[in-house]
């Protein structure tokens, strides 16, 4: 019953998808049931995998058709179950192989890290937002704002008067917040 020809893969002709069909049912009806007990045994009693493995193991004697007809083997069997035990070893190794997956565990139990984006965002537009000030202004505003100098700190350390370093930094934070606004920052 089993055919001496590989079964195609592409659009098969109605008559060659009866016949494939045909040995897909014999293949199931056969060995199905009794190679899931096998392959229960073998997977600890994990259904799913057993089934999984069953299916693959019969996609791969339907595949393999055409060589199994030619060796004379009196019944599929043994093919079949040497096939299972060894799809079910490889699924074991490479399960063992790789981490266990963690999908039970709740998000709750993750350490919550704190996101920096919009503290970096925010850096950025007030650093694109300072390089459009004039020169001036923004070494007024870095030794205030930035580095924490007082107004008379930062006039004696930029050299200046103070009337002029408190001018300059009242029209530097007017200019800082007209180029925030145009990027959307402040209201």
């Amino acid at each position: 019953m089993i055919p001496r020809q590989a079964p195609r893969h592409e659009a098969a002709t109605p008559a060659g998808a009866s016949h494939e069909d045909t040995l897909v049912k014999m293949l199931y009806e056969e060995h199905a049931g009794p190679l899931l007990m096998f392959v229960l045994r073998l997977t600890g009693g994990d259904r799913q995998r057993a089934e999984d493995i069953v299916q693959e193991t019969l996609l791969r004697a339907w595949r393999n058709a055409h060589r199994l007809g030619a060796q004379g083997q009196q019944s599929l069997r043994p093919w079949l179950v040497t096939v299972a035990r060894r799809i079910a070893i490889d699924d074991h190794r490479s399960a063992s192989a790789r981490p266990a997956e963690t999908y039970d565990r709740e998000l709750e139990s993750f350490p919550s890290q704190a996101d920096d984006t919009d503290r970096v965002l925010q850096s950025m537009t007030v650093s694109d937002a300072l390089r459009e000030l004039s020169q001036s202004h923004r070494e007024i505003l870095i030794e205030t704002y930035f580095r924490g100098r007082t107004v008379p700190e930062a006039a004696e350390k930029l050299n200046l008067p103070l009337g002029t370093a408190k001018s300059r930094v009242y029209y530097a934070l007017r200019a800082l917040r007209t180029a925030l606004q145009q990027r959307g920052v402040t209201e």
